[in-house]
């Protein structure tokens, strides 16, 4: 059987933890951060977790990632 092909796109945004969740880093990081309050800067830093459906999808479109 040949090789799985991984999903580019999520294998850029997505990582599976050890226990076999799926983290992600926060929206909306990338500019406009002048007029964003430092305490929600500060909690948008951290990599948030998935649900178990959204995180399933995921993990079809990451064969080798589980």
């Amino acid at each position: 059987m040949p090789k799985l092909k991984s999903h580019s796109g999520a294998k850029k945004r997505f990582k599976v933890t050890a226990s076999g969740r799926v983290t992600h880093q926060t929206q909306g990081r990338r500019h406009l951060l002048i007029g964003m309050s430092s305490t929600r800067g500060r909690r948008m830093r951290r990599r948030n977790v998935l649900n178990a459906v959204q995180g399933k999808v995921i993990k079809a479109l990451l064969p080798y990632a589980s």
